[in-house]
């Protein structure tokens, strides 16, 4: 059991684990989405006194604050114990196209040029994560959910407005990797 457990498993198994949560999830009446805890969070610590957004019974939600925090415990243990000690390993052609737009080989699951401490510290990189956590935050909001519980939740749920909101979230994508992108970088 625990050389299955210590070996990467199938792509298609995480597809089974995602269905049969949607289903217990649709069947006890609740919706998926990591952008709610951070309402729940602003709530917890007294943000509905002063803005009405976060005036809710938070005690609804604290099952998602469960799933966010079962969430970072599992990447922890994933990442200390069960990583098996070799080197992170890059689609050759994603190699080259950051390469191509300056970035050394990538050593991490993200270029060490945008996402380290030394980046944050420039203008460049400052204003990069910056901006970019603003759209973020402001484009889960204003899209009523992050891109989890849209292309989970809601497109399971067969809402029009989730599948309309996964289909602007990959055209941001592709326009943001083949335009923007090539553009500040």
């Amino acid at each position: 059991m625990l050389d299955f457990i210590l070996k990467p498993w199938p792509w298609w198994f995480s597809g089974i684990i995602i269905a049969t949560v949607m289903f217990l999830m649709l069947f006890f009446g609740k919706s998926f989405g990591f952008s709610s805890n951070l309402r729940t969070i602003c709530t917890i610590v007294g943000a509905g006194k002063r803005v009405k957004f976060f005036d809710f019974d938070w005690k609804t939600q604290s099952w998602n604050l469960i799933f966010l925090v079962g969430a970072i415990i599992g990447g922890y243990i994933a990442n200390t114990y069960l990583n098996d000690g070799s080197d992170f390993q890059l689609a050759q052609s994603t190699a080259q196209d950051l390469a191509a737009l300056g970035f050394e080989k990538a050593q991490d699951i993200q270029p060490m040029e945008l996402f380290s401490w030394e980046a944050l510290f420039t203008w460049k990189g400052f204003a990069f994560l910056s901006i970019g956590g603003f759209l973020v935050g402001f484009g889960s909001r204003y899209a009523g959910g992050c891109t989890s519980g849209h292309a989970i939740s809601g497109i399971s749920n067969l809402q029009i407005p989730s599948i309309i909101a996964v289909v602007g979230f990959f055209i941001g994508g592709l326009i943001m990797t083949h335009i923007v992108f090539p553009l500040i970088f």
